[in-house]
């Protein structure tokens, strides 16, 4: 969330941010809003302060005076009420509003409207020659390591079963990325697989509505979560962290759940976009001064996840119409898979890394004290160690073999206890 005094006194500055992040917030209504809920409390502040004297007066008031202080006072009794309640009224949609502000934008993060605006910074690794490649899906079905067609028996399309040392393979991945993460001084944190809506507005989901992309428990307030960073960003909700122990950096395992309402086609292929899938998320809360700091080292233990794993990826700066709403700069990691684009192969993303300033501390109530001992709100950061899902698909198609087996990479054996899947 913005502050609300930086969109009035930075009116030009908003608007061309919205238009960079290819919002549609209409920055004049929430101006109009705001102008009308200043208004609305003022006459409420005024009536509480009128109420508030003429109560005084009865105390020390003759007895002949004190049948006109009792009228007024019945009378401002139903002026407040009338007023409190057009100013919640005004207050919830002035706020609704607010909520729907992106955050502001990095300056040096590329200016554009869609995923084709990213910038590419740099390609590490050698994408491996394979003469005839076959996707993840034909790979696990082959090796008896991926079951697509009882997943959906079970629970629906784009729900899987891992079997076998696939399964393996999956706690091999958690692990690996436990223990890197540990040593990096990350705090292991096993999460709940739910969240209350008010979380998920606080990190900047939307729960309900048409365009939602989270499953929501009926008759309550809670949903599903579609990643840790939800849970996380919740964990330190209404409270003052001491500015001496930032950054706390923790890493959250846990399922995620997404419905991919209307995500069906090129990229939905195998495991790309799945209902269900484990993952293993960095979050970070900082001071001002050290996110921008925070968000390398996030990037940088992403890459180095991916390299120890031999996986050929690219590093992708977000243009600032793909950021989503919280995210101030991010970064993706896309790692190479040949069953995309037709089994000729492309580029997928794998990791996302988020620097998302106060924008998810100021919903959330997070706040630290400067040097000074004011109250400042915290910044948030967030970013994917690995997905297993996706991990798996860049995994097993950059390191099949010619006979159509896996070969493990070095880092890994020591977790999964096998060197190849064939």
């Amino acid at each position: 969330m913005l502050d609300p005094k930086y969109i009035r006194e930075n009116l030009e500055a908003v608007r061309l941010n919205c238009r960079n992040r290819n919002s549609s917030v209409d920055v004049d209504a929430w101006l109009e809003m705001d102008v009308a809920r200043l208004t609305a409390l003022r006459e409420v502040e005024s009536l509480r302060a009128e109420r508030n004297a003429v109560a005084d007066k009865m105390k020390t008031a003759a007895a002949e005076d004190r049948a006109g202080f009792i009228a007024r006072g019945k009378e401002l009794k139903q002026e407040l009420a009338i007023k409190e309640g057009e100013l919640n009224e005004l207050d919830a949609a002035w706020n609704a509003a607010l909520l729907s502000f992106p955050n502001l934008t990095h300056p040096d993060s590329p200016v554009g409207l869609s995923e084709a605006d990213s910038r590419e910074i740099k390609q590490v690794g050698k994408i491996p020659d394979v003469t005839m490649p076959l996707s993840h899906v034909e790979l696990g079905e082959r090796l008896d390591i991926l079951d697509f067609v009882r997943g959906a028996k079970v629970a629906g399309a784009k729900f899987y079963f891992l079997k076998g040392k696939g399964a393996l393979l999956e706690q091999a991945l958690v692990h690996f990325a436990l223990d890197y993460l540990v040593k990096e001084g990350f705090v292991p944190m096993t999460t709940p697989d739910l969240a209350k809506d008010s979380v998920l507005v606080g990190t900047g989901f939307q729960p309900r509505g048409p365009e939602t992309q989270i499953y929501s428990i009926e008759n309550s307030d809670l949903s599903l979560i579609g990643t840790a960073e939800i849970t996380l960003g919740g964990y330190h909700m209404d409270e003052t962290l001491e500015a001496v122990k930032l950054p706390l950096k923790y890493v959250g395992v846990s399922h995620c759940f997404r419905t991919e309402a209307g995500a069906y086609g090129k990229e939905s292929y195998g495991l790309y976009r799945v209902h269900q899938f484990t993952k293993i998320e960095m979050f970070a809360y900082a001071l001002p001064e050290q996110s921008e700091a925070m968000h390398q080292e996030i990037l940088r233990h992403e890459e180095n996840i991916f390299q120890a794993l031999e996986i050929p990826y690219r590093v992708i700066d977000i243009a600032s119409g793909d950021l989503g709403g919280p995210a101030y700069r991010k970064y993706d990691l896309e790692a190479w898979m040949w069953g995309r684009n037709g089994g000729k192969g492309e580029w997928g993303e794998v990791t996302s890394a988020s620097n998302c300033t106060d924008f998810q501390a100021r919903r959330l109530g997070i706040k630290t004290k400067d040097e000074e001992g004011n109250s400042i709100f915290v910044h948030t950061l967030n970013g994917t160690a690995l997905a297993i899902s996706r991990a798996l698909i860049a995994l097993l198609e950059t390191h099949q073999q010619k006979d159509g087996s896996i070969k493990i990479p070095k880092a890994l054996v020591p977790y999964c206890g096998f060197e190849k899947i064939g």
